[in-house]
């Protein structure tokens, strides 16, 4: 059996502590916000698949190279799956060879942030500003004039060519 000094005794009780209470609060801090659409719980499994529940609701994530919209390349507007709220134009979408749908810059209005600790250390959630629903993760790693790499999950998106 392994020995602990006091040090590492209280190092692995604070970490133990703080990480399922970051995870707690900061996962879904976007549940918390109040959005203009909202439906219950039976509601949201009504209208959405089961992917999309889980996605959207849950804060999911899809496995990489999934999804269709990947490889979308018409000109049109990606929409809420949850909703139909405009999020991106395809203008502004990349291909960032992370599997996902990546855009540089969203619609004015269409996204609201919140901080994610479901992985132990803060990420920048996205979320629709509509319905609050998951959308993925935005990283600091995208091409000009942003910079940034909206990452989302292509079964929380729909698409409207023209």
């Amino acid at each position: 059996m392994a020995q602990f000094s006091r040090r590492n005794l209280l190092g692995i009780l604070i970490a133990g502590t703080a990480f399922p209470i970051m995870a707690a609060c900061g996962s879904r801090q976007a549940e918390a916000k109040a959005f203009p659409l909202k439906l219950s719980d039976a509601e949201w499994k009504k209208r959405l698949t089961g992917e999309q529940y889980r996605i959207l609701r849950q804060a999911g994530t899809e496995r990489a190279h999934t999804s269709p919209l990947d490889k979308e390349k018409r000109a049109g507007t990606y929409l809420c799956a949850g909703c139909a709220h405009p999020l991106f134009s395809s203008r502004t979408k990349f291909e960032s060879g992370t599997g996902w749908p990546s855009f540089y810059a969203p619609l004015k209005g269409g996204l609201g942030l919140s901080t994610d600790y479901k992985l132990g250390y803060p990420r920048t959630e996205v979320h629709c500003a509509n319905c609050g629903g998951h959308l993925g993760h935005v990283f600091d790693d995208g091409p000009k004039p942003t910079g940034k790499r909206y990452c989302m999950n292509g079964v929380a998106l729909q698409f409207r060519p023209g």
